[in-house]
């Protein structure tokens, strides 16, 4: 069960991956780069999980585990809300400090001590077998970046959910779904009374990824809809001569 729920995950997760890409590809827009990034670390990052759930852990398949999903892939993820909210300046800035952070991380975790055997097929803890450091930074990435995301992410909702346009009821619930996929991510922990640690962390790891994906889809089915309607509303107020600079403008702004 445990390895069957972290290839959904892997499979998932790199279907996202692809489609965050192929829209990068197009728009070159940095937070689908920053989310295509995120992606693929959490795919690897599962990969990783279904393969030491399935055919035992070592210590190579624990520090991937733990460098790719437990300190980078949540820091990752939230800088694609940080150049959605905040601009492509305040997002640049972030996205450098992040590169030191993930090289730090890459540094320390290939150089950390394993305390005690990491053996079978049950997922090590960090506790068990990682001094301070890495277990900070896994806090730090983890913690900073899963507030600005949830934050992010209902922040966006309220916003358009207080719009009455087409599309922008979507938008808020695809916002929605992206706050309420971070959080079952990290709700493991509630659910390990009744099915188990591993199980339960599989089972958070499955449906979270799935909620994401779902609200992506959702929002970015409504983004054409609502940059449209936007573009006709702007329209409508202007001279003749102008409206064939909007639909310029509109064109380059829809393909962000």
């Amino acid at each position: 069960m445990v390895a069957g729920l972290a290839f959904i995950a892997t499979a998932v997760a790199t279907v996202f991956a692809q489609a965050t890409a192929v829209r990068w590809s197009r728009s070159r827009a940095p937070h689908q780069a920053a989310w295509t990034v995120a992606l693929a670390l959490f795919a690897l990052a599962s990969a990783a999980f279904a393969t030491g759930s399935s055919t035992g852990w070592d210590e190579g398949t624990f520090r991937i585990f733990y460098l790719l999903g437990a300190i980078l892939n949540v820091p990752w993820l939230a800088l694609g809300t940080v150049y959605l909210l905040l601009g492509r300046k305040t997002g640049n800035v972030t996205r450098a400090f992040l590169v030191f952070f993930s090289g730090l991380a890459t540094g320390v975790m290939l150089s950390t001590p394993i305390h005690g055997t990491i053996e079978g097929d049950a997922l090590p803890v960090g506790k068990d077998h990682l001094d301070a450091l890495p277990r900070a930074l896994a806090g730090i990435g983890s913690g900073l970046g899963a507030t600005v995301l949830i934050a992010g992410a209902v922040l966006s909702a309220v916003r358009y959910g207080r719009q009455r346009t087409p599309g922008s009821g979507r938008l808020a619930l695809g916002n929605v779904l992206i706050a309420l996929g971070t959080l079952v991510l990290s709700s493991g922990g509630l659910i390990q009374g009744t099915v188990g640690h591993d199980e339960a962390f599989a089972i958070s790891l499955a449906a979270g990824i799935s909620v994401v994906y779902l609200g992506f889809v959702v929002a970015s089915a409504a983004r054409p809809v609502a940059m449209s309607s936007a573009a006709s509303s702007r329209r409508s107020n202007l001279p003749v001569n102008d409206r064939g600079n909007v639909e310029t403008m509109s064109t380059r702004v829809g393909s962000l």
